[in-house]
Formats: C-alpha cells, sequence, structure tokens
C-alpha cells in the first residue's frame, strides 16, 4: 500500500508527496514509490536488506536503521555500479579494477590481475523476476530517458533528499554503467533528478558502447523488448558476446568459459580498503 507510513518515528513520503493505494512492487519501483520501499524493508528487516548489499559487492560502510530502504547510506558510484552487474551478467558477482597488468621498459610484466569473484550472487531463480522489474522503470517508470530502442535496459534512477545527488545506474545484457550529477561541495543542484539529466548521459554513452553488439534478452527474461523474435535464452545460456566486440575493460558473462569475475589479490586488497574503507 502507498499511503502514509511511520517506522520508528520515521514517516518516509515520496517525490509528489501524493498516494496512490494498492498496487504492485513492480509499480512502486518503477515509480520511486518511497513509502513501499520503506514498508518492505521494514517488513524484511533493515539487517537483511544491509546483508544482501554486502552480497552484491558494496563494501562502504552501512547501518541497519529503516531509511537504508531509500538509500541514506554514502556509497561510491564505482562500487553500486559494479553491484548492478550481477543483474546483466547473469548473477555473477564481479570487483572493480582499474589496472590489468604493468610492464616495465623492457617488456618484464610486474603486475599482472588475477584471481576469481565472488561468484554467484543471485539465485538464478529470482534473476529474471528482478530484471523484469527494473526493464518496467525503463520501460514506462522514472528511466524512460534511458530507454535504449530495440535493446534490452534495466535501471534505476536515484535522487537524493534537496537534489544534492542525481544518478541513474542501468545495463544491458555484459555492460552496466552509471552517471552521477552534483556538486562537489554538497551543495543542492537546480533540482537535478536521476531520470532527468543522468538517464540522458548514460542513454548517449550506451548508444555508442553498444553499437555493434549483439541484441540478447537480459538474464531470465525470454523475450526481448521493441525486437521481435528474441531467443529463448535462461540466464546462463544467453549468447556471449564476441570478444573482439569488447570495449576495452568491459566484462561479460562467457558460459563456455565460466563467468569472468576477477578478485583482487592480497596487495591489491590494500588499494580497495584505501578507496573504500574497511
Amino acid at each position: 500500500m502507498d499511503e502514509p507510513v511511520s517506522i520508528r518515528g520515521w514517516r518516509p513520503e515520496n517525490y509528489g508527496k501524493g498516494y496512490r493505494g494498492a498496487m504492485t512492487l513492480e509499480t512502486a519501483l518503477e515509480q520511486s514509490v518511497n513509502t513501499v520501499a520503506a514498508r518492505l524493508a521494514s517488513d524484511l528487516g533493515p539487517a537483511n536488506v544491509t546483508r544482501t548489499a554486502r552480497r552484491l559487492g558494496v563494501v562502504s560502510k552501512l547501518h541497519d536503521n529503516p531509511s537504508i530502504a531509500l538509500g541514506t547510506a554514502e556509497v561510491t558510484p564505482l562500487e553500486i555500479t559494479a553491484a548492478y552487474v550481477p543483474f546483466a551478467n547473469g548473477g555473477h558477482g564481479v570487483i572493480p579494477y582499474v589496472i590489468d597488468r604493468i610492464i616495465d621498459e623492457d617488456g618484464k610484466v610486474l603486475f599482472a590481475r588475477s584471481g576469481s569473484g565472488p561468484g554467484r550472487v543471485i539465485d538464478p531463480a529470482h534473476l529474471g523476476a528482478l530484471n523484469r522489474m527494473m526493464a518496467a522503470v525503463v520501460s514506462r517508470g522514472t528511466g524512460k530517458a534511458a530507454a535504449l530502442p530495440g535493446r534490452a535496459v534495466g535501471g534505476k534512477t536515484g535522487t537524493s533528499q534537496d537534489f544534492r545527488d542525481a544518478w541513474f545506474i542501468g545495463y544491458t545484457p555484459g555492460l552496466t554503467a552509471g552517471v552521477w550529477l552534483g556538486n562537489d561541495d554538497g551543495k543542492p543542484t537546480k533540482k537535478a533528478t536521476g531520470g532527468g539529466l543522468p538517464a540522458e548521459i548514460w542513454k548517449t554513452f550506451m548508444t555508442t558502447a553498444t553499437s555493434g553488439l549483439p541484441v540478447r534478452p537480459l538474464p531470465g527474461l525470454a523475450f526481448q523488448p521493441a525486437v521481435a523474435a528474441a531467443p529463448d535464452l535462461a540466464p546462463d545460456q544467453a549468447a556471449p558476446l564476441p570478444r573482439a566486440a569488447m570495449p576495452p575493460g568491459m566484462q561479460a558473462p562467457f558460459p563456455q568459459d565460466g563467468p569472468m569475475v576477477l578478485a583482487p589479490s592480497p596487495e591489491e586488497r590494500g588499494l580497495l580498503d584505501r578507496l573504500f574503507g574497511n
């Protein structure tokens, strides 16, 4: 129910201040209905929300207050974008990295990235339902400005209190990107929302990034919006992107090789600690 709610004295409100009564969770997500998100997190338990975020790769300090449902814990754009990658690659977690290898002037390899990632972090039985909800955000919800004609897209908009932050994180099969806009000093923006300029920037970037790549359904979904005769593929059976077509640094699932996910070596862990904290 989208209606006034009080959770331990906290009274979340919607962006438009109004209430629309009974609705599905899918509709609540696509329209960014705060009261429903807050009630859901309260029913499930904020600690479970935090635990799920950790499983998907969020490493910043989180809290177990009910307001976690509306994003009141600060995370970096890098880690929250990485946490969306499992939606795009069939449910496998990734650990983001920048340096693949370091070679000196004589051609000697001084460092080479190695390791494996955390493995599957989303149950295949639920991935399709999650992607259907995330796709609805773009097809008819607050993220419509990010839609890519002829391609399946999932994602979520976000706008923080007093318009201080506006972001859109979205994905197509095999490629995830996040856009954040805000002021470095934390001052409010001129009412920027995640469904506005961030979604438009994301669309501009992804239009180029996906040019020439094959069209595929989101993992767990057997159809492709705006594309006829899309193949009926399970999450782990999606046709892999050709290696030659992959932009530098892009990660995508290659079922014949196993998921391409990487974990940091002990020496790299120090770098992640400096970036994200313990």
